[in-house]
């Protein structure tokens, strides 16, 4: 029996600067700028876990860094075999989201899926199809869908498939989810899961039997009546309460599909191979190279063992399926579909991915349950479908970020994505003629987008990351003249769009 091999104080060093230079705004921008993607922040990163992969001979590595002190597995088979034994002997707590600067976010627990609480197909596709009309609907005049007309649309979209047509208004309930998954492992969580049973209590009591939340309770119907003496309120072994399987199932779906869906919709847009043509195969290729819980931390309460490695209690063992993969490489497709577009079997993507997607015993990219989470299947279902209703409705566009088929980014924040279909039905005919006026619509839309990137480059440089020293400065000087000539170009764009108007 051994224990987990140090890494060098040099290894330490490298991978603890790479994670604090993300809290500095412009720590890696000449690298940037001249395309020495090694150089990036993201790129340190990788690259030394990458050499730990090599000169460790794979095993499972302990970094020290300013954060804190980890165990790194640096491998899929290792994370997965670690983490099923630690939760096998009931030895490891619910783990917390760690972002690329070294801090800490909550994550709403796992709760078991229940394998009949989720919509078949023909429950599922009216309902979503609808909210992604609605979304459709809400393009600019330039066809595009910014993130400002995404994020709500889908959000809905995410509570009707989940807790039915009456909470698709209900925005309060997606802001409660989200500060109740924020609060996870402190002393206001159990305030804040209270006030979110509460909530879904009312989509419960009346389900809507095309939700999960119909399933599910038609799911407990059916079951055989325990005696109360046994239960007290308290369901049976490895299930959770309704209202908390329905908030998890939420929280994982509202990610698929506010995320995920949206990177894959990108990768589909701009030819990705592995991603074009195949709705299931671009929602794998997003989930492998952009996972929601990028990385993760586990604490382990009680010491165990796993193959020949002692594991001590009070370690924490960080799983970084996001910071593994080296993505300078080009995207190479995951797997054969063999004809199935479905979510069902091989169209589910990658022999690696499939596991994710159905649950089986790897680590939850959505949700970061360790051994695997069945309400991923479902998610991944749901990103399916929207990536499948847009591409088959619009012919995608990327507009926003430049991709290229042969380089696969580090990261893709679904914020930053622009997305156009041109080829959706429903288009004003003011954008679709080719008038003057259509032009002066487009033109007003460009202004916009001028004016909202003025406010973005505006709010960049006030952040405190640039104070204190002189290239800091210098930085913050040039984002505020680029936002100044935005907003020069927003009013010169709306006069010219007066004049055709006119």
């Amino acid at each position: 029996m051994t224990t987990p091999a140090n890494a060098w104080p040099l290894e330490n060093a490298v991978f603890s600067a790479a994670m604090l230079a993300h809290r500095l705004p412009w720590a890696d921008a000449p690298a940037r700028a001249l395309g020495l993607t090694s150089l990036t922040r993201e790129g340190a990163a990788r690259a030394v876990l990458a050499h730990l992969r090599r000169s460790r001979s794979g095993r499972p590595v302990r970094l020290r860094t300013p954060f804190g002190s980890f165990l790194v597995p640096l491998g899929a088979a290792d994370t997965a075999g670690l983490l099923a034994e630690g939760a096998a002997v009931h030895a490891l707590t619910d783990p917390v989201r760690l972002d690329a600067a070294g801090r800490r976010h909550g994550l709403y627990p796992h709760v078991a899926f229940p394998p009949d609480a989720a919509p078949t197909e023909a429950d599922l596709s009216g309902p979503l199809a609808e909210e992604l009309q609605r979304v459709a609907a809400a393009r600019r005049d330039d066809h595009a869908l910014p993130w400002e007309v995404w994020r709500p649309g889908l959000l809905r979209a995410a509570r009707r498939v989940v807790a039915g047509a009456a909470a698709a208004d209900d925005t309060l309930l997606s802001e409660v989810l989200l500060r109740t998954a924020e609060a996870a492992g402190s002393r206001a969580y159990d305030g804040r899961s209270v006030a979110l049973n509460r909530r879904l209590a009312r989509y419960l009591a009346d389900p809507d039997p095309h939700s999960v939340a119909g399933h599910l309770e038609r799911g407990r119907a059916a079951k055989p009546v325990v005696p109360a003496a046994r239960t007290q309120g308290v369901p049976p072994s490895g299930e959770g309460r309704p209202e908390e399987v329905l908030a998890h199932t939420l929280a994982v779906v509202c990610e698929a599909a506010v995320t995920t869906a949206l990177q894959a919709l990108a990768l589909t847009a701009a030819g990705m191979p592995g991603a074009a043509g195949s709705p299931a195969r671009a929602v794998a290729l997003a989930l492998e190279h952009f996972p929601p819980v990028e990385a993760a931390v586990y604490e382990v309460r009680t010491r165990f063992t796993w193959d020949g490695l002692l594991v001590e209690a009070g370690t924490d063992i960080l799983v970084a399926p996001g910071w593994l993969r080296d993505r300078t490489e080009p995207a190479e497709p995951d797997g054969d579909d063999s004809g199935d577009d479905s979510g069902q079997g091989s169209g589910e993507g990658s022999g690696h991915h499939r596991g994710y997607a159905a649950g089986h015993g790897r680590p939850s990219p959505l949700c970061g349950s360790a051994t695997g989470c069945a309400t991923t299947a479902f998610a991944v279902r749901v990103a399916q479908e929207i990536v499948r209703f847009f591409a088959d409705a619009g012919r995608p566009t990327l507009l926003s970020p430049a991709l290229t088929p042969d380089r696969m980014p580090f990261t893709l924040a679904p914020s930053t994505l622009l997305v156009s279909l041109p080829g959706a039905g429903g288009v004003p005919p003011a954008a679709r003629a080719a008038t003057p006026a259509s032009y002066a619509v487009l033109a007003r839309t460009g202004a916009d987008r001028l004016d909202r990137h003025a406010r973005t480059l505006a709010a960049c440089a006030a952040a405190a990351g640039w104070n204190g020293d002189e290239t800091g400065e210098r930085f913050r000087m040039q984002l505020l003249d680029h936002a100044e000539r935005c907003t020069r170009a927003a009013a010169d764009v709306r006069a010219a769009a007066r004049r055709l108007g006119t």
